[in-house]
């Protein structure tokens, strides 16, 4: 059985400047521009091999080792539009006789090293890792942020890495919504990020039913979108280009108190944050106002996990702050993953100023994690997901 297979890895994205709302369904368009951060693959990624042959009898997918419904609408719009760029390519080109057949099927494999669907933006990564990896196997090159945006409209971000805006665009076809780099991962090489996981379940609002009854219902959304978000994004840039964590921190922490507002103002009301997000806003609170400046700042997107930015020398103390308030229970030793902290003891009066209640378990683990580059080619074959008869090398 001769099979091509091609494998790729993807980045989750964290939004600054939030997405909520679309003004095409279809075509996943925005109501309004978004900015996000590309977190490292070494500590979020997504995997996907995608590999075609003549001898496959069907489209197939698994996720996580678990065969799922290759139909999926958003999936097949993905695969479509690379199979449509493919052909237009090769209609304007003569070489590439030996290019894969379009007619044949393909199987997919993928993967997250992270829990689906917690919150943690697993859909811009799995898209945009998908895209990347048929945009390899079909040899089809350009602007591939558009066709990641019909999986899932975050995902046009995670095609690039660092500092990343997805542009509104004005044209009802879509041709002009589309990713584009506000700086590289290189760009800020003391920002950290950590993710505080309180909760790895499903949310019960998905993104999609959440933000179209936000669209429907919701004023404070129109207002935000029109005025608040077009001059909020410019300063962002701003910030990010001048390396201004304060002006960077405080902007962010703002826009996710607004985006979650308006998830109060949709009707009926949308609660994404627990009580344990908002004891972690109120402990940022405490700390930045300890130390009379922004050296911690909250985001949430859809759901109760926190992603907290800092420059590199607040790390060590922020960590045990939180170590404090929200004491591990059982996993001690695995309480703290990604990249190494350095340990550090707490003045007295940090401990008194910051430290409230502490809640146990509140929190289930903290990654430690910084800006990281976009998609990126495994050519190893020992890596694909799929082995040489095109089915998962690993059972579930």
């Amino acid at each position: 059985m001769s099979v091509s297979a091609v494998t790729c890895t993807a980045p989750v994205n964290i939004a600054v400047i939030k997405y909520w709302g679309k003004r095409d369904n279809d075509l996943i368009l925005p109501i309004n521009s978004s900015l996000s951060v590309t977190l490292h693959q070494d500590q979020l990624k997504t995997t996907t091999t995608a590999a075609a042959s003549r001898d496959f009898t069907e489209d197939r997918l698994w996720l996580n080792g678990e065969e799922a419904d290759v139909g999926h609408p958003r999936l097949q719009a993905c695969l479509r539009e690379v199979r449509r760029l493919a052909r237009k390519r090769r209609g304007s080109s003569t070489e590439d006789t030996a290019a894969l057949s379009l007619s044949y099927k393909v199987h997919i494999a993928t993967e997250n090293n992270f829990p689906t669907a917690a919150g943690l933006a697993s859909s811009a990564a799995g898209y945009a890792c998908l895209v990347s990896t048929l945009a390899r196997l079909y040899g089809v090159e350009g602007e591939l942020s558009e066709v990641a945006r019909r999986g899932s409209g975050s995902a046009c971000r995670s095609m690039l890495g660092g500092f990343v805006q997805w542009q509104r665009g004005e044209r009802p076809d879509g041709r002009d919504s589309i990713a584009q780099q506000v700086a590289p991962e290189t760009h800020w090489p003391e920002l950290r990020v950590l993710v505080l996981v309180v909760s790895g379940e499903k949310k019960q609002v998905g993104s999609t039913a959440g933000m179209q009854t936000s669209v429907d219902t919701s004023p404070l959304l129109k207002h935000r979108a029109e005025v608040v978000v077009p001059e909020r994004l410019a300063l962002m840039v701003r910030h990010i280009r001048e390396r201004d964590f304060e002006g960077f921190g405080q902007l962010t922490m703002q826009d996710s108190n607004q985006f979650h507002a308006t998830c109060l103002d949709t009707f009926p009301p949308i609660f994404y944050l627990s009580d344990i997000s908002r004891h972690v806003i109120a402990l940022v609170h405490r700390f930045n106002a300890h130390h009379r400046c922004t050296k911690a700042a909250y985001t949430f997107d859809a759901g109760p996990n926190a992603v907290i930015f800092m420059l590199a020398d607040t790390v060590a103390e922020f960590m045990e702050v939180v170590r404090r308030s929200f004491p591990p229970t059982t996993n001690g030793d695995q309480f703290v993953r990604g990249l190494p902290v350095s340990s550090a003891s707490l003045p007295e009066e940090l401990l008194a100023a910051v430290v409230a209640e502490p809640v146990p378990g509140a929190v289930q683990y903290i990654l430690h994690t910084k800006p990281g580059p976009g998609p990126q080619f495994l050519d190893d074959p020992s890596q694909h997901l799929l082995g040489a008869d095109g089915l998962p090398r690993r059972a579930a």
